[in-house]
C-alpha cells in the first residue's frame, strides 16, 4: 500500500529525567495506537533532555568546577544504546505495529551524541544517527557522529532517513540523503522559529519527499524554577511547532504549539513520482558532469588494533 499513516509526538523532556520521560512517552501508547500511524517521529534529546540555557561552567580558556559536575550529571541522565530504554520503545513499537524514530543523549565511552534512534516493529533497534555537526555551544557537550550513522530504513510507511536539527540546513548532507532514496525525511528538533517551518517545507519541495518534524515542548523558566540568563523567565523555553509537510512543500498538518500531542497525516508515496515529475534533484534535474559529491561512509576509529 502506498498510503498510510504517520505521526509527530510533540512532548518534552522531564527534568525529572529519562525515566520520567520514558514514562511520559509509554503514556501515549493507546493515542499512537488510536491513530493508526505506523511512522512516529519523536523530537531531539527527547530521552536525555536538551539543557537549553545551560552554560556548564564553560569560559573561554577554561572551566569552572561546577561545570564539570554539571556535565557528570548531564551523563548520568544519557541512555546506553542497545539497553533499558531502547529495549523498551523496541516493545511500545511492537505494541503499537509502528516505526519509531526518537532523538536521544547516546553514552558511548565518555562521549555524549545527540543520536536518532530507528525502531522496526518487527526487529526493534535497527539503526542509529549521530548528528554530524552540534551547533554552536552543543560541541562543548557532543560529540561528532560519521559517515558511517546515515542509515535510510525501510518502513511500513516507506523509506525514513533523519537529520537532527540544524543538521536540515547542511546542504551536502541532504544531497546525500535524498541520493539514498529517503522518501519520509524525519527532522528531530528543538528549532521552535517560524523559519524552521520554512526550512521544512523547503526541503520537501527541494528533495520531493514527505517531511515529518517533531519538537519538544518546555515551559517557561519561571514555571521550571529555573534562571536562564537573557531569557524571558515567562516565555517557553521551547515552544513546538511539530508539522507534517507534503513533497510539494504544502503543510499537511500542524504546527502545534505550545503543548504535548501526536500531529497525524496519511501520507501517499506514489504523490512522491508525481512530484518528482518536474524536479527530480538527484536525478533529471542533476548536473553529474558538473557537479558531483562524494560520501565516506567508512566508521572512523581514533584507535586500530591490527593483529595480523
Amino acid at each position: 500500500m502506498s498510503k498510510s499513516k504517520v505521526a509527530a509526538l510533540q512532548i518534552g523532556a522531564s527534568p525529572l529525567g529519562k525515566a520520567k520521560t520514558l514514562q511520559h512517552i509509554l503514556s501515549f501508547e493507546d493515542q499512537i495506537r488510536a491513530s493508526g500511524a505506523k511512522l512516529v517521529v519523536m523530537p531531539e534529546a527527547l530521552l536525555g533532555g536538551y539543557p537549553k540555557g545551560e552554560i556548564f561552567g564553560t569560559r573561554l580558556g577554561y572551566r569552572l568546577p561546577e561545570g564539570r559536575e554539571a556535565f557528570a550529571g548531564y551523563y548520568e541522565n544519557a541512555v546506553d544504546v542497545p539497553g533499558p530504554e531502547a529495549d523498551a520503545l523496541a516493545e511500545l513499537s511492537a505494541r503499537c505495529n509502528a516505526s519509531i524514530v526518537i532523538g536521544v543523549i547516546e553514552r558511548a565511552g565518555s562521549t555524549l551524541y545527540c543520536t536518532a534512534l530507528f525502531f522496526s516493529p518487527g526487529e526493534g533497534l535497527v539503526a542509529r544517527h549521530r548528528k554530524l555537526m552540534p551547533t554552536g555551544t552543543e560541541r562543548l557537550i557532543w560529540g561528532q557522529g560519521d559517515g558511517s550513522t546515515l542509515p535510510a530504513v525501510a518502513t511500513e510507511a516507506g523509506v525514513v532517513g533523519a537529520a537532527i536539527c540544524w543538521e536540515n540546513h547542511m546542504p551536502l548532507l541532504r544531497m546525500a540523503m535524498y541520493a539514498k532514496g529517503v522518501q519520509i525525511w524525519c527532522a528531530p528538533t528543538v528549532d521552535e522559529r517560524d523559519i524552521w517551518q520554512c526550512s521544512m517545507r523547503h526541503i520537501a519541495h527541494e528533495g520531493r519527499c514527505f517531511v515529518i518534524s517533531a519538537c519538544q515542548v518546555q515551559p517557561s523558566p519561571a514555571a521550571l524554577g529555573l534562571d536562564v540568563p537573557g531569557w524571558d523567565k515567562d516565555r517557553p523555553l521551547i515552544n513546538g511547532g511539530s508539522l507534517i509537510v507534503g513533497p510539494l512543500g504544502e503543510v499537511l498538518a500542524g504546527p502545534l504549539h505550545g503543548e504535548t500531542g501526536l500531529v497525524v497525516a496519511e501520507v501517499d508515496t506514489d504523490d512522491i513520482t508525481r512530484a518528482r515529475y518536474d524536479f527530480d534533484v538527484i536525478g533529471h534535474y542533476s548536473r553529474p558532469d558538473v557537479f558531483s559529491l562524494s560520501v565516506d561512509e567508512r566508521q572512523k576509529r581514533t584507535v586500530a588494533f591490527i593483529t595480523e
